[in-house]
Parts: structure tokens; sequence; C-alpha cells
């Protein structure tokens, strides 16, 4: 890391792929963009695991119908039934019990979904188990969210703006944000912007062939244990 503060904002996902554990740990704060417009279909609600079939979606059930394009936010988006946590760690149960790590984990994993059963909001189920997992990598980033900032209008100004209230002088966006961010904004306020790649991951050992990097953290944690984060790229990066 520099020697000033280095921020990220990114929308919460539920369990997410190690990318997003890697972004976090390249930075001095993490900053929840979970004030921002729900989407369906997307990474807030959803992610995948390896199965012997492929790939599968492990999907909680959130209720927002009729709100596309109306302004639900993703901190207001409502879960509809709680029993997607019980079927959710039965799912991953049945196939990750044989991988070399599970019952290393199992219990911590088992404690966060019977939590998360009672929780309304998407949001907070997300904050649960980013917090958790990036405990378990050893990842001690600062994490809060934007609205203890406030928000102002404007995609690259609203960004520019949390980065400087947060006290950075630095902001590291993933890539997908190269389609809209103008980067004038930030060298305007004295913010250096900077691109997190994503691409170069070690594969590691992984059950059910193909190997596949696009699934959720578990599927790490599971398969290699506190030998994780060598097969992550900010790891990598220290030497």
């Amino acid at each position: 890391m520099s020697d000033g503060k280095k921020v990220a904002i990114l929308q919460s996902n539920y369990i997410p792929w190690k990318g997003y554990f890697d972004i976090i740990a390249s930075v001095d704060e993490f900053i929840l963009y979970d004030e921002m417009q729900y989407t369906v279909r997307d990474w807030r609600n959803r992610n995948k695991i390896k199965t012997p079939q492929g790939l599968k979606w492990l999907t909680i059930p959130v209720n927002s119908k009729g709100y596309q394009g109306s302004g639900l936010k993703i901190s207001e988006a409502e879960i509809q039934d709680n029993s997607w946590a019980r079927s959710h760690w039965q799912t991953i149960m049945s196939f990750y019990a044989k991988t070399p790590h599970f019952k290393e984990y199992k219990d911590i994993f088992a404690d966060l979904y019977e939590e998360c059963a009672g929780e309304r909001l998407i949001s907070k189920v997300n904050y649960r188990f980013i917090t958790a997992i990036c405990g378990i990598l050893g990842i001690k980033t600062k994490i809060t969210y934007d609205r203890d900032y406030g928000i102002i209008d404007g995609k690259t100004e609203r960004l520019a703006d949390l980065v400087a209230k947060a006290g950075g002088d630095e902001y590291l966006s993933g890539p997908a944000a190269k389609d809209y961010i103008v980067p004038e904004v930030f060298s305007n306020m004295g913010i250096k912007l900077s691109w997190m790649d994503y691409s170069g991951y070690p594969e590691y050992p992984q059950l059910f062939p193909p190997f596949e990097h696009g699934v959720t953290v578990l599927d790490l944690i599971f398969n290699c244990g506190s030998d994780a984060p060598k097969y992550m790229k900010e790891v990598l990066a220290r030497g």
C-alpha cells in the first residue's frame, strides 16, 4: 500500500468471490456502496458454487417486485423468506463436506447461516458474511457504509466525494467502472485513481473439474484452509 490512504467502494455482495476480498485487502478502508439502487439477477443476493453437475447458483429471495426503476436501495431490500439460510447451508454441506478443510470451518459457517436466518435486510446479511470471511482470511481493512459519510449526486462525483470524506488520497476501482468513471473528477480533487486487476490468479486444488475462478470464496476456503491467501493476488503482491 502507499503511504497515503487508499479507499475502495463496492456494493455488498453475497458470499463474494476471492477477487472481492482481494480488493478489500488492497485498501485501507472499504466502503459498502449500499445506498445505491438494488438490481435483480446481480451479485447482491446470489453467488455460485461448484457441483459435480457444474456451477450452481445460491440465491437469497429478495422482495424487489415492483421496485425496479423506482429507487429501491440495496440497504432497503428485504428478504422474502428466511428458509433460504437452512437451504443454502444444506446445499453447501452436500457439495463441500468432502473438501480437505470443511470440518475446520463448518461450525463458523453453520453459526453464520443460523444467525442470518432471522435477518430481514440483504445488506446486513452480506455485511455479516463479508466481515466474517475477512477474519478468516486475515484481512484487517476498515469496513464502513456509504451512509456513514452521506452521498452526493453524480456517478463519479459521488465516489470521489466519499473517498475525500474518508480521508483518502487514492481510489482503487474495479475494472468494470471504466465504462462510466470520469478520471478528471478524481484528479481535480487531488485523488489518485487506480484500477484493480483480476487477471492472473493461480489455480488451487478444487473439486469437480474443470477449474473455475468465478465462484464464492467459500470454495477456496474449504479447499485450501489457512493456505487460501496464497492463492489471492494481494498476498502474492506482498511477496
